[in-house]
């Protein structure tokens, strides 16, 4: 582990998780149990001013990150926070943290090098929802490989991660990728350092066809830069490899004959995705996550013709229980979490105006109090005067009911105060943190 040290205010760098030629990514460490994944990006902003490119850019993207988490999505990970560092000046996102192994972890062993069909179409099914929540609000991903999608142990679901590529500018991309490792993942325009939503199509098509391959279209041989060269060319230029031809060699030996059997029947429908989702042209895939998501909605629902609708009905009817439950808990927890992230000016501002709520409230109520006490003045004025026995029975009655009157007032006068403090406890901002969760 490397050592600790501070990235900014409140938040400590506990040792790098991965680094790469488009960032690292490391575990911070906040007040308390708070475990984040933070990731710096390569490129310096020297200037926090908003006459400098890079910063301004920085911000721009910054702000369609913060729209992604406006609606918590199960499948989509929560940014918490983004600015520079301390020292070395360079941007960085805060994540959270998802507890699990990534898909290029689950593809190695002890684990077979290929997924299940069943297995295949619930990631296909959630991925798209990530893209199309993301693809709404204009944030197109631009990384999407094995590594930036985890397994969450404790929901059950996949989660897209590290939205560092999607804050970059054209310039900083273009650098970058040169000397990417996820170099099979990428669209044909990536070439160039173009990114669309149909480059995350395309990464998407990719992802798929590696599940149920076991491998991906075109691999990576070395690290080299002859190697990297040929694979973009392939991405470019080549057909995409036959998938079914693919998974028949790559099964594995441990499955029974019978299992893989089952396993080779993959729905047609889920094919023809794979194909439109890797064309070459981005004008020859599906437009957005959004149409995507609708295509998979469409296919899963309806009857197939592989003997496969019952299972992908039911399986999708367990995906959105799966994502329901997770999206309960991250609006439920929302509030403790942001907590965490509140400035200490901020959370001194926050004191004030709750100690100026309470004053208020008493000033407020003060009147009221006081009326209550005019009876009893009354009362005590009647039984100082002389008065003779004639009148004593009538000035009983008197006094009988100006302590009924007593009574009501002090009942009404203690339901105003009460429904009256009430009132602030509802104002209360649904999150306070730089960005909501």
């Amino acid at each position: 582990m490397s050592k600790v040290f501070t990235i900014t205010e409140g938040l400590e760098n506990m040792g790098a998780l991965r680094t790469g030629g488009q960032g690292s990514v490391y575990k911070g460490k906040r007040i308390g149990p708070i475990i984040s994944a933070v990731k710096l990006l390569p490129t310096p902003i020297h200037s926090e001013s908003k006459d400098d490119h890079n910063y301004r850019n920085f911000l721009n993207e910054v702000e369609k990150l913060r729209k992604v988490n406006e609606i918590p999505n199960p499948n989509v990970v929560k940014i918490l926070n983004s600015g520079i560092t301390e020292s070395g000046s360079l941007p960085f996102i805060e994540m959270e943290f998802i507890e699990g192994p990534d898909l290029g972890e689950l593809l190695k062993p002890p684990h077979e090098a290929i997924f299940t069909i069943k297995e295949v179409i619930k990631l296909a099914d959630q991925l798209a929802c990530a893209l199309s929540h993301c693809h709404k609000v204009g944030v197109k991903h631009g990384d999407i490989k094995s590594n930036n999608i985890k397994f969450n142990i404790h929901s059950g679901n996949y989660v897209l991660l590290d939205f560092g590529l999607s804050v970059m500018s054209d310039e900083q991309r273009r650098s970058s990728m040169r000397h990417a490792g996820a170099i099979e993942f990428m669209a044909p325009e990536q070439s160039d350092g173009e990114i669309l939503f149909q480059t995350d199509i395309y990464s998407y098509g990719v992802i798929l066809f590696e599940l149920l391959a076991g491998q991906v279209p075109f691999p990576l041989k070395d690290n080299g830069e002859t190697a990297r060269n040929t694979v973009m060319l392939s991405h470019l230029e080549k057909p995409v490899p036959d998938v079914l031809e693919l998974r028949r060699e790559n099964l594995p030996k441990s499955w029974s004959a019978l299992q893989q059997e089952k396993e080779m029947q993959v729905p047609a429908w889920l094919l023809q995705i794979i194909t439109k989702c890797l064309e070459k042209s981005p004008d020859n895939r599906y437009a957005n996550g959004t149409e995507l998501n609708e295509a998979i909605i469409e296919n899963t629902i309806s009857e197939s013709n592989d003997g496969a609708a019952n299972t992908i009905i039911a399986l999708r009817l367990e995906n959105e229980k799966l994502q329901q439950q997770l999206l309960t808990y991250q609006q439920a927890d929302a509030v403790k979490k942001n907590r965490v992230h509140v400035s200490k000016p901020l959370f001194a501002g926050l004191v004030l105006l709750i100690i100026a709520s309470i004053t208020y409230g008493l000033f407020k109520t003060s009147p009221v109090k006081s009326n209550l006490s005019l009876p009893s003045k009354d009362t005590s004025a009647l039984s100082q005067k002389k008065v003779s026995p004639d009148t004593i029975a009538n000035k009983t009655k008197h006094a009988a009911a100006i302590d009924t009157a007593k009574k009501d007032t002090s009942k009404s006068a203690v339901t105003k105060p009460l429904s009256h403090k009430k009132k602030p406890l509802h104002k209360k901002k649904k999150f306070l943190g730089i960005f909501p969760i």
